[in-house]
C-alpha cells in the first residue's frame, strides 16, 4: 500500500524515533521505517531496532498489519568524512563555533535526501523524522527552516509531493515522554 495515507520513518531505535513510529502507525495505513549505520557511537539503538519493531507488532496488533518493510542503509562515508564526538571516540565538548563538537555536518540532510530516494520508490508520500528545534542542541539540520527549505528540494529534484513530517519540532523531551505514553507507551 503506498500513497498519501503512507510513511516512512527515519527510526534509529532511540525514544524520538520510536515515538515518531508511533505516532505514524497510529495515524498511516502503511509505514515502513528507515535507519542509517554511520559509524555512530550510541550504536545500541541500531541493535534495538528490530525487537522494538517484533515487540510494537506483539503490543499492538492493529498497527502490526501497518508496519512494513524496514530498511538499513550503509553511511559508514559520514563517519569518515566527520571528525565529530558523534563518529569518535573524542569527549563531548563545545566547538570553537558554538555548536557541539557532537553535530555531525549535513547528518539529517543526508539521512533525509536518502529516505526520500527510498520513499520515492516505494510510492510513500510522507517522511517522518524525530527532529526537534525546541530540543536541537545546537544543530542546525534540526531546525524547522532547514526541514522546510530541504523538503521544497527534495519536490523540485525529484518531481515529488513529499510531505516531511517532524511530529516533535515544537515540544520539549518532557512533552515527548507524555505523547509515547498517549499513544501506548508505558511509563
Amino acid at each position: 500500500m503506498t500513497g498519501d495515507n503512507s510513511a516512512l520513518v527515519l527510526f534509529s531505535g532511540g525514544q524520538d524515533s520510536a515515538t515518531c513510529l508511533a505516532w505514524a502507525l497510529d495515524r498511516y495505513d502503511h509505514v515502513e521505517t528507515i535507519a542509517f549505520d554511520y559509524g555512530q557511537r550510541h550504536r545500541i539503538e541500531l541493535e534495538v531496532r528490530d525487537a522494538f519493531r517484533n515487540k510494537l507488532q506483539d503490543a499492538f496488533p492493529a498497527w502490526a498489519t501497518r508496519l512494513g518493510k524496514d530498511h538499513l542503509l550503509d553511511l559508514k562515508v559520514l563517519g569518515q568524512i566527520s571528525d565529530t564526538a558523534l563518529t569518535t571516540g573524542a569527549e563531548i565538548a563545545f566547538s570553537a563555533t558554538g555548536l557541539p563538537n557532537t553535530f555531525v555536518p549535513g547528518r539529517n540532510l543526508l539521512f533525509l535526501t536518502f529516505a526520500a530516494a527510498i520513499a520515492y520508490r516505494r510510492g510513500l508520500k510522507r517522511i517522518v523524522t524525530g527532529v526537534c528545534e525546541t530540543d536541537f542542541s545546537g544543530y542546525p539540520d534540526c531546525r524547522d527552516d532547514t526541514i522546510k527549505a530541504l523538503q521544497v528540494a527534495l519536490n523540485l529534484g525529484t518531481e515529488s509531493r513529499f510531505v516531511i513530517e517532524t511530529p516533535l519540532m515544537w515540544i520539549d523531551k518532557a512533552e515527548t515522554w507524555r505523547l509515547a505514553e498517549r499513544l501506548g507507551g508505558g511509563p
